[in-house]
């Protein structure tokens, strides 16, 4: 590192003195060892350089991103600067990485050409662009990784289809509204404020965009102690179990969809992603996916109707035949084609999950919601293959019907469970009693000690703990 840039980023007091030698090394790269950046350092005639691109920010950011990033670094319009110091590019990454919500504003309204105050509303075109950019933006990132989980996920055949990163982004914008699927033409500053600080996803992808285009992709970005850390995909991309034996997976669902689910199921769950069923590769029969999913702890209903509508429910507790229903107020209800959107429980009933076969007084098959014959997701028992989904469904706040038609035919359905699969009583208790032993067998000294004062070491030795009776 230049003399130049230690003595810049010694000055700002923003960064820790890791992110000072990181930040300083990036930005002697794209300033060419001098104490500011011109913006012909980063973008060329109107288009990326991909030469320097690939020098320090990697040739995968989004077009859209990379001209926000210019707007917030030398300003637009009128005011646009020639250049920008080291302070200014140390802010976009700290702002974006660990600001304050009204930071974090600030910097939205400046990268979409706005400055930013209370009484300006900021066009929802413009924010949702910019959603689309940091997704568009992540996906590319996690893609172009030499390893890490996106690979094993693409390598089995989940693509990340642009069609699908546009509705991702779509997706994270909506949320700014009370209502999801009404359309506002701005937002102002409170709206957003509370959106930025409820919206999680888009915390952590951007978190993780700045942290791989400055360099500091090592290291823990948000603490002082600077302890290594794992990749910044993995709370958001799961590990997927189960997929090793086959090379030609049949996938419906990508990458993007992935993200947006594995965002809303509780934090404990979102490392791992089990593989249970799928109408392809087990067929389509409602006995053999009752089977394979049942007692397996927290799961993912996913299914694509013959429109092409794909959509879903996370199920909570483990799966089981019987007439009554079961689950919390954690489960939820998805959409993920055409567009992506989760419903929460509404606490007004808990009709969460329901499956029976083979019964004359009750209904047979899987039901998410609502209530018999009005079912938020319905999927018949037999014949297998046909499914329908109500118009309205009190479970679920905001509820609207899934499926394009009310009923459908399944064109794919599979089941994943997320997380550890859960250890119940006996193979808890049989565990336990196998890893349990004699005091004395585990305390030689003190056996020998009693050996020597002529005391039986030998009277504990039928007293061993075994299995309970079955």
């Amino acid at each position: 590192m230049g003399n130049t840039s230690k003595k810049l980023a010694a000055k700002c007091t923003l960064l820790t003195k890791d992110e000072q030698k990181y930040l300083a090394t990036t930005f002697r790269s794209a300033s060419k060892n001098s104490d500011k950046i011109r913006e012909e350092d980063l973008i060329v005639s109107g288009k990326l350089d991909a030469v320097l691109l690939e020098r320090f920010w990697g040739p995968q950011i989004d077009p859209r991103l990379a001209q926000y990033l210019t707007n917030f670094l030398f300003g637009s319009g009128a005011d646009k600067a020639a250049s920008c110091d080291f302070n200014r590019f140390a802010e976009l990454y700290v702002f974006n990485v660990r600001g304050t919500a009204d930071e974090r504003m600030m910097v939205a309204y400046n990268s979409l050409g706005m400055d930013y105050n209370d009484s300006t509303e900021l066009p929802y075109q413009l924010l949702r662009e910019y959603c689309e950019s940091i997704a568009s933006t992540y996906i590319k990132m996690v893609k172009a990784a030499p390893s890490g989980r996106a690979k094993t996920w693409i390598e089995k055949g989940f693509k990340s289809r642009a069609s699908h990163v546009q509705a991702l982004g779509e997706a994270i914008a909506a949320s700014v509204s009370s209502d999801a699927d009404v359309a506002i033409n701005a937002c102002n500053a409170k709206q957003l404020n509370k959106w930025l600080q409820s919206n999680t996803l888009l915390r952590k992808m951007t978190d993780a965009v700045f942290v791989h285009l400055y360099g500091v992709q090592g290291h823990d970005a948000h603490s002082h102690s600077h302890v290594h850390v794992a990749h910044p995909e993995p709370t958001l991309i799961p590990l997927p179990q189960g997929l090793e034996a086959m090379p030609d997976y049949p996938a419906f669902i990508d990458l993007s969809h992935i993200v947006w689910l594995n965002n809303h199921i509780p934090a404990k769950h979102q490392n791992r992603w089990r593989f249970l069923f799928s109408s392809h590769i087990h067929g389509e029969s409602f006995s053999t996916m009752t089977g394979r999913i049942q007692s397996e702890g927290a799961s993912l209903l996913i299914i694509e109707d013959n429109a092409g509508y794909i959509f879903g429910g996370y199920a909570p507790v483990s799966w089981s035949l019987g007439p009554n229903f079961v689950g919390n107020e954690d489960s939820f209800l998805f959409t993920l084609a055409p567009k992506m959107r989760v419903y929460p429980a509404s606490n007004y009933n808990n009709h969460f999950q329901y499956m029976n076969h083979h019964t004359k007084t009750l209904p047979n098959g899987l039901l998410m919601g609502g209530q018999f014959n009005f079912g938020a997701i319905w999927v018949n028992g037999d014949p297998f293959g046909e499914g329908s989904s109500a118009e309205s469904c009190s479970t679920y706040r905001g509820y609207k019907r899934l499926s394009k038609e009310p009923n459908f035919r399944i064109k794919s359905l599979e089941v994943w469970a997320v997380g550890e699969k859960p250890m119940f009583k006996k193979e808890s208790m049989r565990s336990m009693l196998s890893s349990r032993s004699s005091v004395l067998e585990t305390r030689q000294s003190d056996r020998s000690f009693l050996a020597l004062c002529g005391k039986n070491t030998k009277r504990s030795e039928g007293f061993r703990a075994t299995e309970p009776p079955k």
